[in-house]
């Protein structure tokens, strides 16, 4: 029998959800995939029709807009949208901004902007890094000044998610400069029409040529103090350690789909091509090749289905989330090199899935937290 890559944790709930979502990715996303290459982002229109269909906020509670799920009704959206390396939509980053104000927002936060990131009517984007500070998020310099019950917002971001097409950004920022961890705040900007608020360039990246990633400014940009968010200042810090877990398996999540997408498209193509007079399969190099990504791919499921199930009785931790992002999109990168290699120099042009999968992969090993920092955070807990 052929090998499949079985989820412990799918049902009939989630087969029939996945159903939605592939046709979703299929007839709205797929078609649209190169127009959205060649411009930078997936424009408005289609997060709209993900919010119609609810497919966005899945697992956020009804009683916000949300589609009242868990974890896993939004990581099959994932999984459908980058087998197909289809990673325009940048539905993790808008879905993670949404457990900021879920679980760290003010009642009054959540009745404002979840039902309209839910709808697709707000893209959610969260604007942490800066030019001259990345992985160390302490030493951000982005300040918001309090002053006659607003704060004013000044500094600049950069490679942010959804950043160009965001009507909702989470901004990362000192409201204490005197103090590190305890003098960071999260404040909500609405970008329409806010004066001060500006998008820069769209960033040319390697991979991901679809999804926007841009430069934010914020110059003397004014918000309400009731914008903080939970309410207090110097909670920023707290506010995203405690979401790291969800944050990291999200990226395990995808780099798990994108190894199984490249796998697929690869074993297709070495049982069609030619070469020395025998289907590149038949070949032994190629068979023991692909034998070696498969057995990645199902030790990945494996370890990967678990932390899902955890994250889903809310018992994982922040250590196995980051064994997971590590592992993963090292892993990633290992079998997406090697499917590419078989693929030849068809593997290289972007016209082709693992190609394109190549430049993907590549920055799964840096956001979300670099290698180097998941690999200290799990020192921390030996």
């Amino acid at each position: 029998m052929p090998i499949e890559f079985k989820r412990s944790w799918s049902d009939a709930d989630l087969a029939m959800y996945r159903d939605t979502a592939a046709r979703f990715v299929e007839d709205e996303v797929l078609p649209n995939e190169e127009p959205s290459r060649a411009r930078g982002h997936v424009g408005h229109e289609i997060w709209r029709r993900a919010g119609a269909l609810g497919l966005l906020c899945a697992d956020i509670p009804e009683q916000y807009g949300g589609a009242g799920g868990d974890a896993r009704h939004e990581f099959v959206l994932y999984e459908e949208m980058f087998k197909r390396s289809l990673s325009g939509m940048n539905v993790s980053v808008h879905s993670i901004v949404a457990h900021y104000l879920l679980n760290h927002g003010t009642e009054e936060q959540k009745r404002r902007y979840l039902p309209r990131m839910a709808s697709g009517e707000l893209v959610g984007a969260i604007a942490m890094t800066e030019p001259g500070a990345g992985s160390d998020l302490q030493a951000i310099r982005t300040k918001a000044e309090p002053h006659g019950g607003r704060y004013v917002i000044n500094g600049a971001k950069t490679f942010i998610s959804n950043g160009f097409l965001a009507g909702l950004v989470l901004v990362v920022c000192k409201t204490d400069p005197n103090e590190r961890a305890r003098g960071i705040s999260i404040l909500i900007v609405e970008t329409k029409s806010t004066p001060g608020y500006r998008v820069g360039r769209l960033l040319d990246k390697v991979g991901m040529k679809a999804q926007d990633t841009s430069e934010l400014f914020f110059d003397a940009v004014s918000v309400p103090a009731e914008n903080l968010l939970g309410g207090e200042p110097g909670k920023g810090f707290f506010q995203l350690m405690s979401d790291l877990p969800y944050e990291r398996l999200a990226i395990a999540v995808i780099g798990m789909a994108a190894m199984e997408g490249a796998y697929q498209a690869t074993l297709d193509h070495v049982r069609d091509r030619r070469a020395f007079g025998k289907t590149l399969f038949e070949l032994q190099n190629t068979r023991f090749k692909l034998a070696e990504i498969a057995t990645q791919i199902q030790v990945g499921r494996a370890f990967v289905d678990r932390c899902i199930e955890q994250l889903v009785a809310g018992e994982l931790d922040t250590a196995t989330a980051s064994m997971a992002k590590l592992w993963v999109s090292e892993a990633q990168g290992r079998v997406i090199d090697d499917c590419v290699q078989l693929f030849g120099g068809y593997g290289y042009m972007n016209e082709y899935l693992v190609g394109r999968m190549y430049g993907d992969a590549r920055i799964q090993r840096i956001y979300g937290g670099a290698s180097e920092i998941m690999k200290e955070v799990i020192a921390r807990a030996l």
